[in-house]
């Protein structure tokens, strides 16, 4: 099978094209640097993704706080990192870099405060 991808780790966007059986990569062209054929082969045999998003917040400046993930993870294990994120509430105050849930299903990754909630 051939796929197209538009590479996202450098400003470059270079489209690459690749051949592939399943998870095995035969072929990939068009990338202009080492980085493309990396993302490529990533995201044929291991899709991962990085998650932002927001907590709740009891008693603080704002009713909410953002979050991040520490590491990627699987893309199809977004929905239920989601969920369990979903169930959090934080009382304030909270700093950047508090972790909210530390290795989140034991995918090796935080989900830690990005932002300042200062108590009400």
């Amino acid at each position: 099978m051939k796929r197209t991808f538009t590479c996202i780790v450098c400003p470059n966007g270079c489209e690459i094209e690749t051949g592939y059986e399943g998870s095995q990569v035969l072929s990939i062209t068009g990338n202009l640097c080492p980085k493309g054929k990396t993302y490529v082969t990533q995201e044929l045999v291991d899709p991962r993704r990085t998650i932002a998003t927001s907590v709740r917040v009891t008693g603080g400046t704002l009713p909410l706080v953002s979050v991040r993930l520490t590491n990627a993870i699987p893309k199809d294990r977004i929905f239920d990192v989601m969920a369990e994120i979903n169930r959090q509430t934080l009382a304030a105050p909270v700093k950047i870099g508090d972790v909210v849930i530390k290795n989140i299903l034991g995918l090796d990754s935080d989900v830690i405060v990005t932002k300042n909630i200062e108590k009400a």
